[in-house]
């Protein structure tokens, strides 16, 4: 952010947990003693449909679960706004920091005592076939597209039981394969330990900016995983009779007709997440899935 941006700071509350509410009136009167102008966002508040004031943020400080930091990024992703992450939920692989040492991070944040990791995303357009174009630099001017952002992951899934979708995936603008499947998932570095991992797709370092698209029970005899590069784009194109719902991040839901297109790819610009301390990758994955030797 530049110097010119206005001392205003960004909180994005859990709806729904008392401690939220209770750490937002906590975090409110910390920056409002220290200058800041406090904007506040409930979890739910996600573009379209909420925006940043003019002017910008200097910081985002998202107060809940992982659930909440995904929000939160959709909230600041294109302005590159430093995002801290105070862990209410149970496993808190995006939010490092407890509530109980929240003030101490804030006066880091204030002092410029931290370091940001930078996180790859998904950005994605929907539209029907015949205006989704298999190149983002297309896709990104093509006025009736619907755009999305996402930290982790984006899946496209059946919506009626005992039946599969059907759905061509072309890579980098050239066809690939016809699947048959519950549906197909595109995930960052960063998802590949969400819903990836529990579809056995591999595990990637989030320094990494590439895609990872993973079929969700395929029938058929081709069931890998794909890990691609930047450059190349995922084009999913919905085929004969069935609809699908897309799904960015578990929480935006988008309904699919047959006919239409999803083009999936690495986003332009990555999410800045704070770090008050470095943590290599392998320990924060050990720790938190409570990995031990045998």
């Amino acid at each position: 952010m530049s110097g010119e941006t206005p001392l205003r700071v960004a909180l994005v509350v859990h709806p729904h947990r008392k401690e939220a509410s209770e750490l937002s009136e906590r975090a409110r009167r910390w920056w409002k003693a220290r200058g800041y102008e406090v904007v506040e966002y409930g979890e739910l508040d996600s573009p379209p449909d909420a925006t940043l004031p003019a002017g910008g943020v200097r910081f985002a400080v998202s107060l809940g679960g992982d659930g909440t930091m995904l929000r939160t990024v959709q909230l600041v992703v294109d302005h590159r706004v430093p995002i801290l992450g105070v862990n209410l939920g149970h496993l808190g692989y995006l939010t490092p920091v407890e509530p109980a040492s929240m003030e101490a991070a804030f006066e880091h944040l204030v002092a410029g005592s931290y370091e940001v990791e930078e996180r790859s995303t998904l950005e994605l357009f929907v539209g029907r076939s015949a205006d989704v174009p298999g190149e983002v630099a297309e896709a990104a001017t093509a006025p009736r597209l619907r755009r999305f952002v996402g930290l982790n992951e984006a899946s496209i899934e059946k919506t009626m039981p005992g039946h599969t979708i059907r759905f061509s995936l072309e890579i980098g603008g050239r066809p690939f394969l016809t699947y048959a499947a519950d549906g197909v998932l595109a995930a960052t570095p960063t998802g590949s330990t969400a819903y990836n991992l529990s579809l056995r797709g591999p595990v990637l370092s989030p320094v990494l900016r590439s895609l990872v698209v993973t079929p969700i029970a395929p029938h058929m005899l081709f069931d890998r995983a794909l890990v691609l590069g930047p450059t190349e784009p995922v084009r999913v194109h919905l085929l004969e009779e069935r609809a699908a719902l897309l799904v960015v991040d578990g929480g935006h839901a988008e309904q699919l007709a047959v006919g239409d297109a999803v083009l999936i790819a690495v986003g332009p610009t990555p999410v800045c997440i704070v770090g008050l301390t470095r943590h290599h990758f392998h320990e924060v994955l050990r720790h938190k899935f409570n990995l031990t030797d045998r």
